[in-house]
């Protein structure tokens, strides 16, 4: 058996959303003046790997506490998209795979080549519209995709609502260029924040 980290490290100088910069590793006490060691972390909830619940943009939908973690459990196909055009991930894109209901879809791009402490790029692959719309159709759990958003420029947050509205769970922030594409077991447990909207996550494969 093989485990495989797909996790966004956590430091002070990590990427953050359009360079929100509001990380902070807070050194407590060391072993220079202290008998232990201490720290402490304040970041938002959309920091590195996390799972997106559908009340982050659906009124009444669900908080990060209330989702089935059967739903980030099992199953998952990373799908290779480093040749699509003009950035984004289209219907015609994914239409190139079998693509399993109940299955976790993981999208591997280009994004997984930057690196995690690189300034933000406005210009990363998103998955649009056409491409929700699609894997809505398709019934699977939960979809991720290696960069901090799975949208881009969507003033309705179009991607974001479709996948939601069909229960279909987003993680962002994954890392998958030491990948290949294919199939393995993943395991995404988000911290248990009651009543909010997401999440920071450990993510891993299973070969």
């Amino acid at each position: 058996m093989k485990i495989i980290d797909i996790s966004w490290p956590i430091t002070s100088d990590i990427t953050t959303y359009k360079n929100k910069s509001d990380v902070q590793v807070l050194q407590n006490h060391s072993w220079g003046t202290s008998a232990k060691r201490e720290s402490q972390l304040a970041c938002g909830m959309h920091t590195g790997t996390h799972v997106d619940a559908p009340a982050h943009f659906l009124e009444s939908g669900l908080t990060v506490d209330q989702l089935d973690l059967n739903n980030l459990m099992g199953p998952a196909q990373v799908l290779e998209l480093s040749a699509v055009k003009n950035n984004q991930i289209t219907k015609l894109d994914l239409s190139n795979f079998e693509i399993a209901a109940g299955a976790i879809i993981l999208l591997k791009t280009n994004n997984s080549y930057l690196a995690a402490n690189s300034r933000f790029e406005p210009n990363f692959v998103y998955l649009d519209r056409s491409g929700a719309e699609y894997l809505a159709s398709k019934k699977i759990k939960a979809v991720g995709i290696d960069y901090l958003g799975i949208e881009r420029n969507q003033p309705e947050h179009d991607t974001h609502k479709i996948l939601f509205t069909a229960g279909v769970i987003i993680i962002e922030g994954l890392r998958l260029a030491q990948v290949v594409a294919g199939s393995y077991q993943f395991i995404c447990l988000p911290i248990n924040m009651i009543g909010q909207e997401a999440a920071l996550a450990r993510a891993i494969l299973v070969k």
